[in-house]
This record gives C-alpha cells, sequence and structure tokens, in this order.
C-alpha cells in the first residue's frame, strides 16, 4: 500500500486520499464514488488538497488500468476536474487556479 508520487515526480503528498481510496476499493464503486464526493465537499476551499484529490483520481485510474476499476476513475476525474476548476474560477481563486493547473500540468 502506498502512493511513491514524491519518488516519481518529486511531489510530497498532503493527505490520505491515496489510502482512503485503497480502502474504498473493497467495497466497490459506490464506496469510490462516495469517497470522491465527500473529499471534494469536504477540501474544496483548501486548493492544495483540491489538486491531489484530483491527482490521486487520476493516478487511480493509471493504477487500474488493466482492470473494471479504470472507467471508475476516469469517469471521476473527468468529472472531479471539471467540478474543481469550476469551483477555483467561480470562487475567484487565482492562486488557487494557478496552483492546480501548474502542479497537474
Amino acid at each position: 500500500m502506498g502512493w511513491n508520487v514524491k519518488e516519481i515526480t518529486g511531489y510530497e503528498p498532503k493527505t490520505t486520499f491515496w489510502d482512503d481510496f485503497t480502502i474504498a476499493e473493497n467495497f466497490g464503486r459506490e464506496e469510490i464514488e462516495d469517497t470522491a464526493s465527500r473529499a471534494f465537499e469536504e477540501w474544496k476551499d483548501n486548493y492544495e488538497f483540491l489538486t491531489e484529490l484530483i491527482m490521486v483520481i487520476n493516478h487511480k485510474s493509471w493504477e487500474h488500468s488493466r482492470d473494471s476499476l479504470c472507467n471508475v476513475y476516469v469517469d471521476l476525474f473527468y468529472e472531479y476536474d471539471g467540478r474543481a476548476i469550476n469551483y477555483l474560477e467561480e470562487t475567484h481563486n487565482e492562486e488557487g487556479l494557478n496552483y492546480f493547473f501548474r502542479t497537474l500540468d
């Protein structure tokens, strides 16, 4: 278990999102979707955590690229990536948008 993103990219994880989704995977699609929804609602005002949420969902889609969970994570990525950008734009969070795009680019 774990997320070696720091080893690969130099990014230091700030949350437990990777582990949260790994646990949710044991309970199926609905729990994964619920985990994404709860994390988004709780952390949308923290642009660093919001960015990491999208990053984790994207990395999870690659982790599961050869199994049925891939589609779950791809769907979640497109939904929440759009929601995150819209939220940051609607709240006029320029610093957050810059961080979001710089980190995920």
